[in-house]
């Protein structure tokens, strides 16, 4: 067994008790998540010109679907963890969001109510483009609280320490291990920098930019995929989100490839609000 000479505790705790009611810190930390995003992607779809009140009525049936769809991923890859207990199906706040099946989701709701409800389909597009990875910044901490979705042993000095009880069989006798979910929520930050800055730097990428955030989070989430120990199922060496994540990639090629730039200025972060452009 490796010795520990520095590493980053878990929290001893998971949630709180205020009454007969249980708050966990993992849904305070998506709930967070999500309010910031919510909030970016409207101040940037404002600073463009876009009509607030339907992107709000898009926003929430997008997280509401997006919701259910990550869940019901998660559940349709993890069924032996179910059995006996089905009710806990329903209980998100325990954990079990599967990313990509909540992105899947909630982008096929975005696209119907973006069409019924006359959206600017391009403006919507780049306005999430950093709202989505800055979500996922703040999200991933909630998988440090469970003690979840954590790397391979390592005695670096940023370790995790995971008590015995989470631990996978094959790895009982370490005690710490990569903490793949600090790993991407720095990562993720950096793809929101990136996003804002490649927008404000180059013209021609912007109408775009989902594609930029498609490759970069689908890179950072492919190289996670190789130091997780999680995984249910693998082909070829490769875990299953590790073949969807060169499938987003491919997507976010594909999207760059086809989509035209748009002539705009920069729509800007989560600073101050700004007065829609007025048309030359």
């Amino acid at each position: 067994m490796p010795t520990v000479f520095a590493s980053i505790p878990s929290p001893p705790i998971r949630a709180i008790e205020i009454g007969p009611l249980r708050v966990t810190f993992y849904g305070i930390c998506i709930a967070i998540g999500v309010a910031l995003a919510w909030t970016l992607l409207r101040r940037r779809y404002e600073a463009g010109g876009g009509d607030t009140s339907v992107v709000e009525r898009i926003v929430f049936w997008m997280v509401l679907i997006g919701f259910l769809g990550a869940r019901a991923a998660y559940v349709s890859t993890h069924l032996d963890r179910f059995q006996g207990e089905w009710w806990k199906v329903i209980a998100i706040w325990e954990g079990g969001l599967a990313f990509y099946g909540g992105l899947t989701a909630g982008a096929i709701t975005a696209l119907v109510l973006i069409r019924r409800w006359g959206a600017d389909l391009r403006l919507f597009l780049d306005a999430a483009a950093p709202a989505i990875p800055l979500a996922q910044v703040v999200g991933r901490w909630g998988n440090w609280f469970n003690q979840e979705l954590f790397g391979t042993p390592t005695d670096l000095p940023w370790g995790l320490e995971i008590d015995p009880a989470h631990r996978p069989p094959q790895y009982a006798g370490f005690e710490t291990f990569h903490p793949t979910f600090l790993y991407e929520s720095l990562g993720n930050l950096i793809v929101v920098g990136l996003i804002l800055w490649a927008e404000r730097r180059f013209p021609a990428i912007r109408g775009k930019l989902l594609a930029l955030y498609l490759v970069g989070y689908g890179m950072l989430r492919f190289g996670m995929e190789l130091l997780r120990t999680d995984t249910t199922f693998r082909f070829l060496g490769l875990s299953r989100n590790a073949w969807v994540s060169l499938g987003v990639i491919l997507v976010g090629i594909v999207v760059a490839a086809r989509l035209q730039p748009i002539d705009r200025q920069p729509l800007g972060g989560l600073g101050p609000g700004r007065s829609a452009p007025t048309a030359t």
